[in-house]
């Protein structure tokens, strides 16, 4: 008996979804119109698109995708930019960080994935297949995965993002804890099938105006009209915005430690959002270097250190240094031969060097002229004198 009395006591502390779905689509129905989906598009272009429609309304989420798309030669140009850079041609929607962070993790997921940027394997099977699929791509939205499961795989899914967790929980339809951990158990069960998507779209408009605009009169109103006192209690007060979803942490292991997915992501590789090392900068030291120490942080006396961490250099070569080549010392004038009469000859006191008589040449039988000779005489000076200053040089 005991235990019934305390199942009813908590059954009475829950809201009764039952009761409050139905107003609160019909509280929609009455304020909004609902937007068909585009299917026109690839399945990956309905992903991009989705992560621009996330927390923002249908009109800015186009204009984001269409800068996005024209704004970029390719996806793969996309793929590379930085998530600041991204963040500034999707001025338009609320939270242009976050929607770029998605956009980029989305691409690098599918590239790492298939090598391309195409997801249309995710609909050639069943609709648990195509969930699945998006599921493993690194880091995508699960509002993101909810709206193409329900557009485009043709499955019954509610997608969910913070403004529409916040404008179910405003209702009282879900608890502080469901809206925390980012779940409304039991909403895809309230709505059919065939009115999913037409209660999406409505949902989504009213929690894209619960960000921007929380104290406007849709907002209000529809609150309302659905739970006023969850309404007296829950709603913000002017001025404020919606509060921000506190999770959980994830529970640690048996030893304490982090659990696998947390090293995985922590080991899982930067990829092109990484930023370059500056030159200088002395990355991580891998697990075990240097010396090993105590508890106490003092080292071991004897122990042998680690391996050392590479250290990144900046690539500056050094400054060549020319020396000044030593100015030539002047050459002494050879002394004038005289002739048996002690006078030099004609040609000597012109030139200055001895003008001996050479031997004719074969074809004319006549000496050669006093310039041949010498310019051949000067050319074999400098020629020496080059070669003197080249065997003294030192090496560089």
């Amino acid at each position: 008996m005991t235990s019934s009395k305390k199942r009813t006591a908590a059954e009475r502390s829950q809201p009764n979804r039952q009761q409050l779905v139905p107003k609160l689509q019909k509280a929609l129905k009455a304020t909004y119109k609902p937007v068909p989906a585009n299917t026109s598009r690839s399945v990956l272009e309905q992903v991009l698109f989705a992560c621009c429609l996330e927390n923002a309304h249908h009109a800015a989420a186009e204009k984001a995708f269409e800068t996005l798309m024209k704004g970029y030669f390719d996806l793969n140009e996309v793929r590379v930019t930085t998530v600041a850079e991204l963040a500034e041609s999707l001025v338009g929607l609320p939270d242009p960080a976050r929607a770029a962070l998605s956009l980029r993790r989305v691409l690098q997921g599918v590239f790492e994935s298939t090598y391309s940027f195409s997801l249309d394997h995710a609909k050639k099977h069943s609709v648990a297949h195509g969930i699945k699929t998006l599921e493993n791509l690194h880091g995508i939205p699960p509002f993101v995965v909810a709206s193409i499961a329900s557009t485009t795989l043709g499955g019954h899914a509610i997608p969910l993002d913070r403004g529409a967790l916040g404008g179910l929980y405003l209702c009282g339809i879900i608890s502080q804890e469901e809206y925390d951990t980012g779940v409304a158990p039991g909403l895809d069960r309230l709505i059919p099938k065939r009115g999913g998507p037409e209660f999406s779209s409505l949902l989504h408009q009213f929690g894209a105006d619960c960000i921007t605009s929380l104290h406007g009169v849709n907002v209000r109103k529809i609150v309302q009209a659905v739970n006023p006192t969850a309404a007296k209690e829950r709603f913000p007060k002017r001025g404020a915005s919606l509060p921000l979803p506190n999770p959980p942490a994830p529970p640690p292991t048996k030893s304490g430690q982090k659990s696998e997915a947390a090293k995985a992501e922590e080991l899982r590789p930067a990829g092109p959002q990484a930023a370059a090392r500056p030159a200088g900068k002395t990355p991580v030291p891998p697990p075990g270097a240097g010396p090993k120490r105590t508890a106490d942080g003092k080292p071991v006396a004897g122990a042998k250190p680690g391996p050392k961490p590479f250290v990144v250099k900046p690539n500056v070569g050094k400054p060549i240094t020319i020396k000044p080549q030593a100015p030539e010392p002047p050459t002494a004038k050879p002394p004038l031969k005289k002739t048996p009469s002690g006078k030099a000859a004609a040609g000597e006191k012109a030139t200055g060097k001895s003008a001996d008589k050479a031997p004719a040449s074969k074809s004319t039988g006549k000496a050669p002229s006093a310039k041949k000779s010498a310019k051949s005489s000067t050319s074999k000076g400098s020629s020496s004198g080059h070669s003197s200053q080249l065997a003294k040089r030192k090496p560089r």
